[in-house]
């Protein structure tokens, strides 16, 4: 509808729970976008004054209504989260493929909420969503764990950390 798909998919790393939800449309009209939506969808649900680096913090991947769309600048996404660095709420802003794979997927967002024991990816492959084992990628520089990842699902699009998000350096990116 205008843009989105309708679902939002909900990953708890902790619990292993993989579930979607229907896009509160009124939501997404009143917080348009991204940055809007992804910023009102956090806010609603991580405590102010959650650790940075606790499992009870989110993290929020989300498109805009234009994403997955021949619209200049329609490959971009958001992730939302509180950051390590400054203790306050991160938008970040992204492009490339991702943004567009997650639409066609048919996710608006996806939350990512709880924290994994051991090193895990998550794959999407349109419906079908798993948490993995990632042990073989872990130590792995960024370049290597997309290469790996690509080899291991052709044709994926991925977004990944390296060694500074691994150690949970507090200016690491995605």
């Amino acid at each position: 509808m205008f843009g989105y798909m309708g679902k939002i998919l909900r990953i708890n790393l902790t619990t292993g729970e993989i579930g979607t939800e229907d896009l509160d449309f009124e939501l997404a009209k009143k917080f348009i976008g991204g940055r809007g939506l992804g910023t009102k969808l956090y806010m609603d649900e991580v405590d102010p004054k959650v650790d940075p680096f606790a499992a009870e913090n989110k993290i929020v991947f989300i498109n805009g209504p234009l994403s997955g769309t021949a619209t200049p600048t329609g490959g971009r996404y958001m992730v939302v989260t509180k950051s390590p660095l400054t203790g306050c709420i991160a938008s970040s802003n992204s492009g490339g493929e991702w943004g567009a794979y997650l639409k066609y997927a048919g996710y608006d967002a996806i939350i990512v909420e709880g924290k994994a024991s051991l090193p895990v990816y998550i794959s999407i492959d349109e419906e079908k969503v798993e948490i993995l084992p990632a042990l073989d990628l872990w130590g792995k520089m960024v370049s290597e764990t997309s290469d790996a990842l690509s080899e291991k699902q052709p044709g994926a699009k991925v977004l990944t950390i390296g060694p500074a998000g691994e150690k949970l350096s507090q200016m690491a990116a995605i």
